[in-house]
């Protein structure tokens, strides 16, 4: 089982515009599912903001194989999803790790 972890810096500055992108990017991933075959589990978390500093929203993903995860990042939907919400996002931090 492959873990896909994905945290996201938004672009906005106005702390309300950017929960509103963060909610955007969660709306966008979660419709993933169920239309993307491959995906095990997936849930999107938006920042709440208790701490200054942190990145604004994470994707959590499971796959059975590495395989299935680059057929995921192939799938047209997830390249629709990602396009939409490239226009958001100032940066991004990637971790994929095998689970035990």
């Amino acid at each position: 089982m492959i873990r896909h972890i994905v945290a996201f810096e938004l672009v906005a500055h106005d702390e309300a515009e950017r929960g509103e992108d963060a909610r955007t990017i969660k709306r966008e991933l979660e419709s993933l599912v169920g239309l993307v075959p491959q995906i095990q589990e997936l849930h999107v978390g938006v920042e709440l903001g208790l701490v200054k500093g942190h990145w604004d929203a994470v994707l959590v993903s499971d796959f059975a194989s590495a395989d299935d995860l680059a057929s995921y990042q192939e799938h047209p939907e997830h390249v629709r999803a990602a396009k939409a919400i490239s226009p958001l996002i100032a940066a991004r931090a990637v971790v994929d790790y095998e689970l035990a």
